[in-house]
């Protein structure tokens, strides 16, 4: 069945490669590093012989979610590298932010196609002593080449879905070999673990999510009270932040903006902050602004010196990467993308940590627990649609004291959660031989 599988890779490979390039005409990244994509390698150096820890995240989300244990596994394991793969330019230019100040302790790479031969190349190369899949990564070529190299596989901050699962089981053999072959898995959750172990993983653990302890940079806290101080002072202008919104969302979003505006529904002067998930989409997002006749002016812009947003500006496009942080430093509320048609939803997590209120649409089976227990804890709320949205939102924004305590009860419910990075990295040193620590 795995020999089947790679040969379908690779006679996908022209159509795979041509779909690269194709999406290289809207993100150059794409373009970019083919070679590793086919594990097509340099040389290695003759004294470059590092204890090698392979981590993999895919895109921007898993990326941001492996800094706590990224940061850990460093610190904990002085005389090894990471090595960090991705599938993704956004995922990569991320980690190059989050992990250059780690220089030569922490490389990246694509992630070859998952073929045998490719596989077993990135392996000899790389010589990883683990590799550790963040969230719902499964590679069935991967994770048995891993095996074969007694290469223990781990998959960290792992969630499953219902809808996953299904879709996972649809795939047979193929997938219960994969899951037969991963070493140990960290589960989020107790209903995620349970998924997991109904696909045959032997090892599980419940650690809680990853995520809760990422530390919230003081530079971007800066840059957010710059943004702020650009559209004015604290409290002089609300804003609204609609963070990594996907396609079928900015348009209900800005339609039911304009009109809570005519209505005076939202106090006049607000601010929407708008953020789409995919930078591909900035250019098309702005067009769906104007055309609604509202006026727009792009965060890039206000890199000038001098530049602040005008008192006439109603949306502010965030045509920014790596700037979260800063953007929900910046707003008065914050609404998670991806909720409001059903595609599972975004982290609400960095937002609850920064102490802001949180609403949120009702499809969210990526995140459902954390969803529900924010809502429990009142750092949340849901909306049913963009109409929605504007209503509590109007609500949040003209009570002061409402807001404030919602705000609160996001941070509280953070900061309870806290402690998955050093519940994983617990489960490690049986799997890493001695020669990586000090």
């Amino acid at each position: 069945m795995l020999r089947l599988y790679s040969l379908i890779w690779w006679l996908a490979m022209p159509l795979v490669l041509g779909r690269l390039w194709w999406r290289g005409r809207k993100e150059a990244g794409y373009r970019a590093h083919w070679n590793e994509r086919l594990a097509v390698y340099r040389p290695r150096a003759a004294n470059d012989e590092p204890h090698t820890i392979w981590v993999h995240a895919v895109s921007v989300g898993e990326t941001r979610a492996a800094e706590p244990l990224v940061d850990a596994l460093l610190k904990e394991y002085p005389r090894s590298r990471i090595v960090m793969t991705h599938m993704t330019p956004t995922g990569r230019a991320t980690g190059k932010q989050l992990f250059g100040k780690h220089g030569a302790r922490l490389a990246q790479a694509y992630l070859p196609y998952d073929t045998i031969t490719m596989v077993r190349r990135f392996i000899r190369h790389f010589e990883p002593r683990i590799c550790i899949l963040m969230e719902t990564e499964v590679w069935p070529t991967l994770i048995a080449e891993s095996g074969k190299a007694g290469v223990p596989v781990v998959l960290a901050n792992a969630r499953l879905s219902e809808r996953s699962l299904r879709k996972a089981k649809k795939l047979g053999t193929l997938m219960a070999q994969a899951a037969r072959g991963i070493t140990l898995v960290a589960a989020q959750t107790d209903a995620d673990a349970e998924r997991v172990r109904s696909l045959g993983v032997q090892q599980v653990a419940v650690t809680g999510s990853i995520k809760f302890d990422v530390v919230v940079p003081a530079a971007a806290l800066a840059v957010g009270a710059g943004l702020r101080a650009q559209i004015g002072a604290h409290g002089a202008r609300p804003v609204m932040l609609c963070a990594s919104t996907r396609e079928g969302e900015e348009e209900p979003i800005l339609d039911a903006f304009r009109a809570a505006l005519a209505a005076g529904t939202l106090p006049a002067e607000t601010l929407l902050l708008l953020v789409p998930r995919h930078p591909q989409r900035f250019d098309e997002v702005e067009q769906m602004v104007s055309a609604r006749g509202l006026s727009v002016q792009r965060r890039s812009a206000l890199a000038q010196p001098g530049a602040g947003v005008a008192a006439a500006t109603q949306v502010l496009l965030g045509d920014s990467m790596g700037e979260m942080f800063a953007y929900y430093a910046v707003c008065d509320l914050a609404f998670i993308g991806g909720s409001l048609q059903p595609l599972g939803g975004q982290n609400l997590i960095e937002a609850a940590a920064l102490g802001k209120p949180v609403l949120i649409g009702e499809h969210t089976f990526n995140f459902a627990l954390v969803t529900e227990q924010a809502v429990e804890a009142g750092g949340a709320a849901r909306i049913a649609s963009a109409e929605d949205l504007m209503q509590q939102a109007a609500g949040l924004l003209r009570d002061d004291v409402a807001r404030t305590a919602m705000g609160h009860s996001a941070q509280g419910f953070a900061n309870q959660h806290r402690g998955a990075t050093q519940r994983t990295l617990a489960l490690l040193p049986a799997l890493l031989s001695q020669e990586a620590h000090a």
